[in-house]
């Protein structure tokens, strides 16, 4: 990882942590991911940008594998997405195959812009629903 892509890193998730998700996670629309904390076991909700397709849900990780919440599916891939004001329980699947750029293009624009723009090491994640 460049000097400049650690910077882009720092900053956002900065950022993210203290002022965008804390703000996010109370507006009763925002998508939520809730995880399980791999240390803490505690749940960990991050605002998400992502769109329901069938039973699952998709969103791209703009940091990739240094996500905290990616870190988390990856110790416990039993989450929950809160879509549209509801929670689903789910399993998130991390897809390093999938073409995250194009992927991006599916889903909503203002969210999909701010990845690309932000973002370092995108990385695909479906979550599979269960009683959707």
């Amino acid at each position: 990882m460049s000097r400049l892509d650690d910077l882009r890193f720092r900053a956002a998730t900065g950022f993210q942590r203290r002022v965008g998700n804390p703000l996010l996670r109370r507006l009763p629309f925002q998508t939520l991911l809730e995880t399980t904390g791999r240390v803490s076991g505690l749940p960990r909700r991050t605002p998400v940008g992502g769109r329901r397709v069938g039973d699952s849900f998709w969103l791209v990780s703009e940091f990739g594998e240094r996500s905290q919440y990616v870190r988390n599916i990856t110790a416990d891939p039993r989450v929950r997405v809160r879509i549209r004001g509801r929670w689903h329980d789910g399993t998130a699947r991390l897809l390093p195959d999938d073409d995250p750029v194009a992927r991006l293009r599916t889903l909503p624009r203002g969210n999909s812009t701010a990845v690309r723009l932000l973002g370092t090491g995108l990385l695909t994640v479906r979550v599979d629903l269960t009683g959707a």
